[in-house]
């Protein structure tokens, strides 16, 4: 169970964009509006079936990171835990925009991600870097709107 415990982290201070030194008069708001919509940022739901790399944490994270960089997201930090005896990957690239996750299952060459950011990202901008890295049959893909306001 200790060693449990040792995995989470926890960070003690905010990141570099959230101090004080660097925060404007006025408190910047990363809701976004588009198409008269207001709410905090999208969500997509990635299915990847017929995937390759799945079993490999750095190609999985360099792909990620990747893909994250293109919707213009800022990365904070990441992890992923490599499984033992099928391979699989589970892993997540905090952002400062939220996040980016995976869990795959080599055996089945298949991928479960999600990509989540607000502001002015755009998720779908990552999706060239995910065919390209894991060479997807099909992609599946569901967007769900967060915070979305009336």
């Amino acid at each position: 169970m200790e060693a449990l415990v040792q995995l989470g982290m926890v960070s003690d201070l905010p990141s570099e964009a959230q101090t004080d030194e660097n925060r404007s008069v006025e408190a910047k708001d990363y809701f976004v509006s588009r198409n008269g919509i207001r709410y905090a940022g999208t969500h997509l739901i990635i299915d990847l079936w017929g995937a390759t790399n799945l079993d490999d944490p750095e190609h999985i994270d360099a792909v990620l990171r990747e893909g994250a960089l293109a919707t213009g997201a800022t990365i904070l930090h990441g992890h992923f835990h490599h499984f033992s005896p099928n391979g699989g990957v589970s892993g997540v690239l905090v952002l400062a925009e939220s996040h980016v996750s995976i869990h795959t299952w080599p055996e089945r060459d298949y991928a479960a991600l999600d990509i989540f950011v607000c502001g002015d990202c755009d998720p779908y901008k990552a999706l060239p870097a995910l065919k390209k890295g894991f060479l997807a049959e099909r992609v599946q893909l569901a967007e769900h709107k967060r915070g979305l306001i009336g």
